[in-house]
């Protein structure tokens, strides 16, 4: 393990490179949400845990009917959704994170995480006795964005996360993110 400090809350990192080339940091303080503090960076994606700082421009994107319809979704409040997030935040059967532009996050030192959002994608755990069944969501609400592979490598590093550095029973998730 190396460690590695970037500008993001000013944390010191601990760096974990997953057999698919998934670069893991953990940020320590391991007592709330198990992904709260983990950064995930891929090649095209970075994902980070959905905080409050996200929820002005999610729900910017969710004011579009088109995205509405594709996620089968109702318009909320700016007050629903900061308490959408806070649910989901705290909810054992739900992990979610911001899909980020890794090119522009990693470009810019001190580029807020907002101006880098391009979708989320979350981990369902349908069956909270049997952790090893779930569904996986992925969203890439900024249009010029889409059709890129940014959706599908952020499915995988999901898959990744959640069947093995998450450690479900049988989780034996397997990726190749070429």
């Amino acid at each position: 393990m190396a460690g590695w400090r970037r500008n993001r809350h000013s944390a010191e990192r601990t760096e974990r490179t997953g057999k698919n080339g998934v670069h893991t940091w953990f940020l320590g303080a391991a007592t709330m949400r198990l992904n709260q503090n983990t950064l995930l960076l891929g090649k095209k994606v970075v994902l980070v845990p959905y905080t409050s700082e996200h929820v002005p421009r999610y729900h910017e994107w969710m004011k579009s009917e088109e995205l509405q319809r594709l996620t089968a979704s109702e318009p909320l409040s700016l007050e629903q959704e900061y308490a959408m997030q806070r649910s989901w935040r705290e909810d054992a059967d739900k992990c979610t994170f911001i899909v980020l532009d890794a090119e522009k996050w990693q470009a810019q030192p001190g580029t807020t995480e907002e101006s880098c959002m391009v979708g989320d994608v979350n981990l369902f755990l349908t069956d909270l006795e049997d952790p090893t069944l779930g569904e996986i969501e992925v969203m890439i609400a900024e249009p010029s964005f889409r059709g890129k592979g940014l959706g599908t490598e952020a499915v995988l590093m999901m898959l990744s996360y959640g069947g093995c550095e998450q450690r479900f029973p049988g989780g034996d998730a397997q990726t190749d993110n070429k």
